[in-house]
């Protein structure tokens, strides 16, 4: 594929409207704007800051190991990526986000790649065979399409942010130029953690996060939600 192609491949991908339902998520945000930790332009930055670095060494690790598994057709180190992702989710929701949308983007690359890997993943999900995490999905995704794994850890940061920022549309008094300018400030970020992440593996792993989880075990049961997460 030319790099134009596997560019064409990554923007899809982190397309918020790619039908994997990320549109249905928001890491929270609305308990974070009940309690008052995140009121205004400075906290959601802060906010969304923590969610792209919880992501880059969680989602982030699994995906590269799984991308390097799929690169050299070790199909049990994706199985291995997707169990050790899945036990780093700390909360019933974010259990939920990266399973329902792995299994869909399983489900679409069977339909628009000609991939052994990529049917095999989808056929070992829908069999409970392995849980069908997102990031790992994604990355057999992207090594299928040639996408190099610098382009595919950046639209995992990219998601993770979006996600966040998309969401504080609806739920705050606050402007396109404000997310904007969030986006653009943390993805400075993203080639700095990339190479930290890209040296580390399982036993590096961390979701530690406080508020994060207590903002997800707030939304659980919260009664003000507009997102599934």
């Amino acid at each position: 594929m030319t790099d134009a192609v596997k560019l064409m491949r990554i923007l899809a991908l982190s397309d918020s409207a790619f039908p994997v339902g990320a549109f249905a998520f928001s890491a929270g945000l609305e308990s974070a704007v009940e309690h008052r930790i995140v009121t205004d332009a400075a906290s959601l930055e802060a906010y969304a800051r923590q969610i792209l670095r919880q992501a880059a060494f969680t989602d982030g690790i699994a995906a590269l190991q799984a991308y390097r598994s799929a690169a050299e057709e070790d199909y049990d180190g994706i199985c291995e990526a997707d169990a050790q992702l899945l036990l780093c989710k700390m909360n019933a929701e974010s259990r939920l986000m990266t399973l329902r949308m792995g299994r869909k983007l399983a489900e679409l690359s069977e339909r628009i790649l000609d991939d052994s890997t990529a049917a095999r993943l989808a056929a070992d999900i829908r069999a409970g065979a392995t849980p069908g995490t997102y990031p790992v999905a994604q990355a057999v995704v992207a090594s299928a399409c040639e996408i190099p794994e610098k382009w595919l850890f950046a639209s995992l940061g990219y998601g993770a942010i979006n996600m966040v920022l998309g969401a504080a549309l609806r739920c705050l008094r606050i402007s396109h130029y404000d997310t904007q300018r969030i986006m653009f400030r943390l993805g400075d970020q993203v080639e700095t953690i990339y190479d930290r992440a890209r040296e580390m593996t399982f036993d590096d792993m961390s979701a530690f996060v406080p508020q994060i989880d207590i903002v997800a075990s707030l939304h659980e049961k919260g009664t003000k939600r507009m997102f599934m997460n």
